[in-house]
């Protein structure tokens, strides 16, 4: 029997879009280096061995994130446990939008989401480094 999704990405999406800030690229542009940002890069080792990443952005694999926000999981990790405005993104700004609600979910704050993602980033000239 075929599986009957009740929920897609659109609808998830959606939900996400109504309670989490979007920050545009050109407003990130002017933040990235701000010490009381941290951008949280969601993509994976091969997105960003293949593409490089923003500077100072901190690399967090999607799977890993729940893990590495709780400070009861053996998996945390203290840049999570900071007084700072978290900026999420990765390629295309699907992945940081359902991520960003799940850290508010989670009571990580403030959080947001940069529109367009990185490659949106690329295409504004943002600034980007190599990952090695």
């Amino acid at each position: 029997m075929a599986q009957t999704i009740t929920k897609g990405i659109k609808a998830l999406l959606k939900e996400a879009g109504a309670v989490v800030d979007t920050l545009s690229v050109e407003e990130a542009k002017g933040l990235y280096d701000n010490p009381g940002y941290v951008f949280v890069d969601l993509r994976d080792i091969r997105e960003l061995q293949r593409s490089g990443m923003i500077p100072g952005a901190f690399s967090c694999p999607r799977g890993m994130l729940e893990f590495w926000i709780d400070p009861e999981s053996p998996y945390h990790k203290a840049v999570f446990n900071q007084d700072k405005t978290y900026v999420f993104y990765c390629a295309s700004a699907w992945r940081s939008a359902l991520s960003a609600k799940v850290a508010q979910e989670m009571g990580l704050k403030p959080v947001m989401h940069m529109e367009g993602g990185f490659t949106e980033w690329v295409k504004q000239d943002g600034p980007v480094i190599e990952k090695s």
